[in-house]
């Protein structure tokens, strides 16, 4: 049985920028692109009525800002994985990006191979950063807090679902290799993100792998 495609939407407001990468995706035949958003109203209408499995995501949309529709996604269709496709490295973009929930960011002077490559392990569950943007975001988060202050804070069972889901593990999958209910994982996950200060399971990851307790498993 061939394994089930990559339901990918693309949200870029520039025609020709969104042609390209459709282009590029279609040469994968791993991955259907089912829609295409001009607008971050759009992508937000488009990502509920398709429920695509990744979201490829430009940072600058008109009518909803690109952040702004991570938030949303998060909290409307956490199944949808986001992968931003941005210009800009800046690092209130990159920040905003990660803590809104992005399990991806790559810049647009990306190969076309490096995009399909993320797509699929964004797809698996995985946090993928170009090399130089996870460095500003590990720099940035690991001047934020002194390393140690919340390694001690998180017990056993906190940091062994912690590394399961840098793994690119499920809930549900973390629950059944561990015996647990998936519920029992998503309070253990909701004490994690309350202890560390964070809002998603990737900034979760992030904040770990800054002080050295967990290795982001891609990273190009």
């Amino acid at each position: 049985m061939s394994p089930a495609l990559i339901r990918v939407l693309i949200a870029e407001d520039h025609a020709v920028v969104r042609e390209g990468t459709r282009q590029i995706l279609a040469s994968d035949s791993g991955i259907e692109v089912v829609g295409e958003a001009e607008d971050g109203q759009r992508a937000l209408e488009l990502a509920a009525a398709l429920k695509p499995d990744v979201l490829v995501l430009d940072l600058r949309l008109p009518k909803v800002t690109g952040i702004e529709v991570a938030r949303r996604i998060q909290t409307q269709a956490p199944e949808t994985r986001i992968l931003v496709l941005s210009a800009y490295d800046d690092d209130d973009y990159v920040f905003a990006a990660m803590e809104a929930g992005a399990a991806g960011y790559l810049l647009k002077t990306a190969h076309g191979e490096e995009v399909v490559s993320a797509i699929h392990s964004i797809a698996r569950g995985e946090v993928v950063l170009q090399s130089a943007i996870a460095s500003k975001f590990l720099r940035g988060h690991g001047n934020a807090r002194s390393s140690g202050d919340y390694e001690e804070k998180l017990t056993d069972r906190e940091m062994e679902i912690l590394r399961m889901a840098a793994l690119g593990l499920r809930n549900k999958e973390i629950a059944d290799r561990l015996s647990l209910s998936q519920r029992t994982v998503e309070g253990h996950l909701s004490h994690v993100f309350t202890k560390l200060n964070v809002g998603s399971r990737t900034e979760a990851i992030l904040h770990a792998a800054a002080r050295g307790w967990l290795v982001i498993p891609s990273t190009m």
